[in-house]
């Protein structure tokens, strides 16, 4: 069985021009082509366009889309991982919408706050497994120590520079600008500064290979899309993050 290219438009959401473009850059080619000229797909083109509109939410521009999808030797373990995550990150928006529900209620009805409930869902420690595997126990345990022993003002004052920081270089990428100008490797700057002042990292540590730490950030952060979401600019997918690895690219190699 299969389906016209105007079904599957209809069925995913998207547009028969997006489809053509998909099959003209190799991304997505039909089954078979009708006698008529229209394109038809089976059920492991719907499975191949299923991943592809999935990645294509999580950020991913659509040649990075073409090199995961390649590198992929089985659709459905493919699946169950981008499954799991995204299980993963569904209880963890229905506790943040608890919170927020429950925060809500206590300001119209005068009520006490409880501030443990209050942040549930916003947890930092979700990327603990990850962190330990990519730079040990040690560096999370350190860090985690640092975060938990920070006052609330701190803690405030931590996430405002963070957001500063992204939106400095949001806003740098969607201007255009060069990589390596004064300003982009101002930010750039700041960015270093930023990651070496939070005990745990590479950075961080006396000795450390800081350059290889930034260098290889940056490039996790275009790979990635949970990261590379924090520096999307406008036009959606991974010009942001892009501009922001070759801005720390130049840094690194000029200064670490």
């Amino acid at each position: 069985m299969d389906w016209s290219i105007q079904e599957i438009a209809r069925l995913a959401g998207t547009t028969s021009r997006t489809l053509r473009h998909y099959d003209d850059i190799g991304l997505l080619a039909p089954s078979r082509i009708a006698h008529n000229g229209y394109r038809h797909y089976d059920q492991a083109a719907l499975v191949r366009l299923q991943r592809i509109l999935l990645l294509r939410e999580l950020g991913l521009g659509l040649p990075q889309i073409a090199e995961v999808l390649e590198h992929t030797r089985s659709e459905a373990s493919a699946l169950e991982t981008h499954l799991a995550w995204l299980r993963q990150e569904q209880q963890r928006m229905l506790r943040q919408i608890a919170s927020v529900e429950s925060t809500i209620t206590a300001l119209r009805e005068g009520e006490e706050m409880m501030a443990e409930n209050m942040f549930d869902g916003f947890d930092h420690t979700r990327y603990k497994d990850e962190v330990e595997q990519r730079w040990g126990k040690k560096a999370y345990a350190d860090s985690d120590r640092w975060w938990r022993g920070m006052s609330d003002d701190a803690r405030a004052a931590w996430q405002q520079r963070v957001a500063d920081l992204g939106a400095d270089w949001v806003a740098a990428a969607e201007r255009g600008i060069d990589p390596a100008s004064d300003e982009a490797q101002d930010i750039a700057r700041r960015h270093v500064e930023w990651l070496t002042g939070i005990p745990g990292t590479p950075a961080s540590a006396p000795g450390g290979d800081v350059k290889a730490y930034v260098i290889g950030l940056g490039e996790m952060y275009v790979a990635d899309p949970r990261f590379g979401a924090n520096y999307a600019t406008a036009e959606g997918g991974t010009a942001g993050a892009e501009f922001v690895r070759d801005a720390l690219r130049v840094y690194a190699e000029a200064h670490l």
